[in-house]
C-alpha cells in the first residue's frame, strides 16, 4: 500500500460507492446515481476522442445507441427463451460494447480519414444519417416506440434478479469501475501516447513511424466499444431503447459533459457527467427554465474556465500542496455572499419573466417560495429581484477584484516555491 498511493486514495471512494444506496435509499436517488454511472462511462469514452486524440465528434451517440440496441435484442432473445437469467444481464454490457466496436470499425474507416473540422462535419453527417435511417427499419430499431424488454427472467444468481434498482446500481458501478480502469490504462499504452502525439503534431507522429489515420481509427473503434458498454447499461437500466439514443441531442449532451468537466484531465469528464446528469434530472424537477440555466452555466464555463472544472481543480492543486491557499479562502468567503445575492436576483428575474411570458401552464403567474406566494403580476417581486441582481452584481465586482489580486500573490509565491 505504501508504494501505491492511487490505490490507497481509491479505497475510500470505493467504500462511498458501496455505501451510497444505504445513505440514499430513495428510488429517485438510486435512479439518479445509476444515470450518473452510465453517463460517466459515456463521457470518458468521448474524451478518448476529444481529449486524447483531438477529434471533435458530433455523432458519438451512434455508438452508444447501436450498443444499446444490440444489448436490447439479446435481452429480448434471452428473455423469450428464459435461459441464462442474471448471467445474461451481467454480460449484456459487453454485448453493447461489441456492437459499439463493430460500428466504430465500420464508420471509423470513413470518418477518420481526416481530422479537425472535416472530421467534425463528417461525424455530424454520419450521426444524422444513422438517426434518420433508424426509423426505416422497425424490426431492428422498433420504430417510434423503440424496443423494450424485461431484465428479470430466468433463475436468480445467489438471490440476484436485477429487479430491485439497488442491484442494478451495483452492476452499473462494477462496469463503470472496470471501464474507467480500462480507459485509464489505455492512456499509458503506446497507442494512448501516440494518440496524444497525433493530436498535437500529426506530422511528427508520422515521422517516427506511426500513421495518424490508423491511430485515429483505433482510438475511435475503442471509444465506440466503451460507448457501447454505456449503451448496454442504459438498456438494462431503463428496459427500453428508442431512436433518441442515436440522435444529436445525446451527442450534444456527452460533448457538454466532457467540456464542462474538462478534457485536459482524465477525471474531468467524470465530474462533468455527474454534474450535467444532476442538473438535467434534478433541476428539471424544480423549474421549467432549467435549460436556460444550463445554457448560462455552459456559457460561463466557456468564457471563464475553458479548461473545465478540472482546470480549476488543477489551478488550486500546487498552492494547496504548498499551503498557500489559506491566503485565498478569506477572499472566497467575502465573495460568497455577493455571489449568492446575484444568483438569487438572476433566478428571480428569470422565473418572473418565464411566468409573465407564458412559459408555464396558462394562468400560472405565481409560485410558492419558502411557503410564501410570489405573484409575477405585482411590482414588488420584480423590484426585489432587480435590486438583488444589480446590487449583488456591483458588490461581486468589487469583491472579485480582491480575489484576483490575492490570486496573483498566490501564483507568485507558488512559482517561488517551485524554484527552490
Amino acid at each position: 500500500m505504501k508504494g501505491r498511493p492511487h490505490l490507497v486514495a481509491a479505497l475510500p471512494a470505493l467504500a462511498c460507492l458501496v455505501a451510497l444506496p444505504f445513505v440514499f435509499p430513495q428510488g429517485f436517488a438510486l435512479s439518479l446515481m445509476c444515470q450518473m454511472g452510465i453517463a460517466t462511462i459515456f463521457a470518458l469514452s468521448y474524451n478518448m476522442l476529444l481529449g486524447q486524440t483531438g477529434l471533435l465528434s458530433f455523432g458519438h451517440a451512434v455508438y452508444f445507441g447501436l450498443g444499446a440496441f444490440c444489448a436490447m435484442h439479446v435481452l429480448r432473445w434471452a428473455g423469450g427463451s428464459g435461459g441464462g437469467g442474471a448471467w445474461v444481464v451481467i454480460a449484456l454490457p459487453l454485448v453493447g460494447g461489441l456492437g459499439g466496436l463493430i460500428a466504430g470499425i465500420v464508420l471509423g474507416a470513413i470518418t477518420t480519414r481526416r481530422a479537425g473540422t472535416i472530421f467534425a462535419m463528417i461525424s455530424l453527417g454520419v450521426g444524422e444519417m444513422v438517426a434518420s435511417v433508424a426509423p426505416m427499419f422497425p424490426a431492428l430499431f422498433g420504430g417510434e416506440a423503440g424496443l423494450n424488454a424485461n431484465r428479470v427472467f430466468g433463475a436468480p444468481l445467489f438471490g440476484i434478479t436485477f429487479g430491485p434498482q439497488r442491484q442494478v446500481y451495483y452492476l452499473i458501478v462494477a462496469w463503470a469501475l472496470l471501464a474507467a480502469w480500462g480507459m485509464h490504462a489505455l492512456t499509458r499504452t503506446p497507442l494512448g501516447r501516440m494518440a496524444n502525439a497525433a493530436r498535437d503534431n500529426p506530422e511528427r507522429a508520422q515521422f517516427v513511424g506511426y500513421h495518424p489515420q490508423m491511430v485515429r481509427f483505433l482510438m475511435l473503434a475503442l471509444s465506440g466499444f466503451f460507448a457501447g458498454i454505456a449503451g448496454g447499461l442504459s438498456a438494462i437500466n431503463y428496459e427500453i431503447v428508442t431512436g433518441e439514443s442515436l440522435g444529436a441531442h445525446t451527442s450534444a449532451l456527452v460533448l457538454l459533459m466532457a467540456f464542462i468537466g474538462g478534457i485536459g484531465q482524465f477525471y474531468g469528464p467524470i465530474i462533468g457527467a455527474v454534474l450535467v446528469t444532476f442538473l438535467q434530472t434534478a433541476l428539471s424537477q424544480y423549474t421549467h427554465a432549467w435549460l436556460f440555466y444550463f445554457g448560462l452555466f455552459f456559457l460561463f464555463m466557456v468564457l471563464e474556465a475553458p479548461g473545465g472544472i478540472a482546470s480549476l481543480v488543477q489551478l488550486h492543486r500546487e498552492p494547496w500542496r504548498q499551503g498557500l491557499l489559506r491566503w485565498v479562502w478569506p477572499q472566497y468567503a467575502l465573495a460568497a455572499l455577493p455571489v449568492a445575492l446575484t444568483l438569487a436576483g438572476l433566478i428571480g428575474v428569470v422565473e418572473l419573466v418565464y411566468r409573465v411570458a407564458g412559459g408555464v401552464e396558462a394562468g400560472e403567474t405565481s409560485w410558492k417560495l419558502f411557503g410564501n406566494a410570489i405573484d409575477a403580476t405585482r411590482w414588488q417581486p420584480w423590484a426585489l429581484a432587480l435590486l438583488l441582481f444589480a446590487g449583488g452584481g456591483a458588490w461581486l465586482r468589487r469583491a472579485w477584484s480582491g480575489v484576483a489580486w490575492q490570486w496573483k500573490m498566490v501564483l507568485l509565491a507558488t512559482a517561488r516555491g517551485k524554484d527552490r
